[in-house]
């Protein structure tokens, strides 16, 4: 007789699965920002690229990334990329940046922690494949004190930012003919961003500090897709060449400012802010339609099999229409420039380290910023690793922990702006399983 099994690790990787999904619908709610940057007070944030840690050890070459190791890969920056799966793929992983800020007077250091991603591929066999999964979009987290006299009263003014958009998505990629794919991401936005204006009088007794706090529920729907063809060359080496974009779509930023006041707490710590005693102002303002990026990605990658591959990317991103509040700095076009790649010394050795994949790339990105008459430029190296376990349930599943690190600089010390040096942590866990096998019992 016959029947349908999964095997048990696949068990344990769904419970992973749920468990982190809860996890992460947490995080979500919580709306934690894990950005520290003074530069995403600007549009939406920093933005967070749709990248596992396998493409980030990479420059974040993802373009025409369909295949490593020889083997299809999870790849939700190019959805073409999902035609190609044979087995299920489950993605999750935690995220990590320690961040030094300097500017011509002081410096501060940073630090957080949290979730990254989730996400799972499904294969359709000759119908291609199917993505769905919960990434984040963009992190705001920022402040700024100022103190200011009038007269002979001294008051400070501090400025803050916190919230985040994360996004939940689903993607169909399929292959109409032999070497060409294609393939489409619909992702729902969702989350709260918070600007925090606080004023406090300093060493004034019996006076109250006013907090104003205008918050923009973000919600709406954005499109993805892209292509990629794909061919051998020869006996060892096959080239991918791709293209992937995203319309300019709008999304909703629904409003609305609260104003309370609280007790002065300037003889203590300067960094605490008192419990509200008293609401002065709650208003719903008026939504405003924002513009997505329109963006244009080419790349390509050329592998060996199990042994090696190398890419590059050109990205480019126009910002020009987007303007959520009158009183934001307009954004305009940016670019990025990626190139990278990955080595397995000898797939073939008995030698743990020789099967290790080792990474390393580079990216450089001209922002859609400019900030007094400064552009606000980011560069990186990257470096990561894959560290594969041990096959299972008869070598229909196997996984592997991926590792990346960033190490880069954004920002400038001119004209008084803030200098960013960080290194971004992504902790990635993958399982690639044959679901529904068939199999005789004796």
């Amino acid at each position: 007789m016959h029947r349908y099994l999964t095997g048990s690790f696949t068990k344990i990787a769904l419970k992973l699965f749920v468990g982190l999904a809860i996890f992460a619908g947490q995080e979500s709610y919580a709306q934690r920002s894990t950005s520290h940057s003074p530069y995403s007070q600007f549009g939406l944030g920093q933005i967070r690229e749709d990248l596992f840690p396998q493409t980030r050890a990479m420059g974040g070459i993802s373009t025409g990334v369909k295949y490593l190791n020889g083997l299809p890969t999870l790849n939700i920056a190019n959805p073409a990329s999902y035609s190609g799966m044979n087995r299920t793929i489950l993605e999750a992983g935690m995220y990590g940046n320690f961040t030094q800020l300097s500017n011509n007077q002081s410096s501060d250091q940073t630090a957080d922690f949290a979730f990254s991603h989730l996400a799972i591929g499904v294969p359709l066999s000759k119908y291609g494949g199917l993505a769905f999964g919960l990434i984040p979009f963009s992190d705001v987290g920022y402040s700024a004190t100022s103190t200011q006299s009038l007269d002979t009263l001294q008051y400070r003014t501090s400025l803050s930012g916190e919230g985040g958009i994360n996004k939940a998505f689903l993607g169909y990629g399929v292959s109409p003919i032999k070497g060409l794919s294609v393939g489409a991401n619909i992702g729902f936005l969702f989350g709260n961003l918070y600007d925090i204006t606080n004023v406090s009088f300093l060493n004034v007794p019996n006076t109250y500090q006013t907090q104003m706090t205008e918050t923009r529920n973000i919600r709406g729907v954005s499109v993805d897709y892209g292509l990629q063809y794909s061919r051998a060359l020869g006996k060892k080496y096959n080239l991918t060449i791709g293209y992937s974009g995203g319309l300019d779509n709008q999304i909703t930023a629904k409003r609305n400012m609260l104003v309370t006041i609280s007790e002065n707490n300037n003889f203590g710590d300067p960094d605490y802010i008192a419990p509200p005693s008293d609401t002065t102002t709650s208003r719903i303002l008026s939504n405003s339609s924002i513009n997505l990026p329109l963006k244009h990605n080419i790349g390509f990658t050329l592998s060996k099999g199990y042994n090696w591959m190398v890419g590059a990317d050109f990205k480019y991103t126009d910002w020009s229409k987007f303007q959520s509040t009158q009183s934001q700095t307009q954004l305009g076009k940016g670019y990025t420039v990626a190139v990278g790649g990955q080595i397995k010394p000898d797939p073939t050795s008995v030698k743990y380290l020789n099967q290790v994949d080792y990474r390393l790339g580079f990216r450089y990105s001209k922002t859609p910023l400019v900030y007094r008459n400064q552009n606000i430029n980011d560069m990186a190296v990257t470096v990561g690793f894959g560290f594969p376990l041990p096959e299972t349930n008869f070598g229909r599943t196997f996984s592997q922990i991926n590792i990346s690190a960033e190490l880069g600089q954004q920002g400038t010390l001119n004209n008084n702006l803030v200098r960013e040096r960080y290194i971004n942590i992504n902790f990635g866990f993958t399982i690639n399983d044959s679901w529904f096998i068939r199999r005789s019992l004796d």
